[in-house]
């Protein structure tokens, strides 16, 4: 069960574009996972490499990068975002970059 919902939790996060970010509590949602943000971030960090899970376009629900500030994954997260556009003030996000799926996307991409 735990493996249906990492593969679940990782094809959400393969939707979000490229220089947007979502939040764990967005991705639990959009992958049926309501009230489950704490496991969208385990599943993230058991993502295997060859799926290429763009991991870092994940955020707290207030914007800010996931890892403690000055960690080595924060400082990749920023350098990954950063490479894709996002802009980030105090380590986060402006609301502008947030990924709000549209109609198509909920109804054809998102598979839950």
């Amino acid at each position: 069960m735990a493996a249906d919902n990492y593969q679940r939790i990782w094809q959400t996060v393969m939707l979000i574009p490229s220089g947007k970010v979502a939040s764990y509590g967005q991705i639990a949602d959009l992958a049926g996972l309501p009230g489950r943000a704490r496991l969208v971030g385990k599943a993230l960090g058991y993502a295997p490499p060859e799926l290429a899970v763009p991991w870092y376009r994940v955020l707290r629900s207030d914007r800010s990068l996931a890892f403690s500030a000055g960690s080595a994954t924060a400082l990749e997260q920023r350098q990954l975002l950063l490479a894709e556009g996002v802009i980030l003030h105090n380590n986060r996000v402006a609301k502008a970059d947030l990924w709000q799926p549209d109609l198509a996307e909920l109804l054809f991409k998102l598979q839950y």
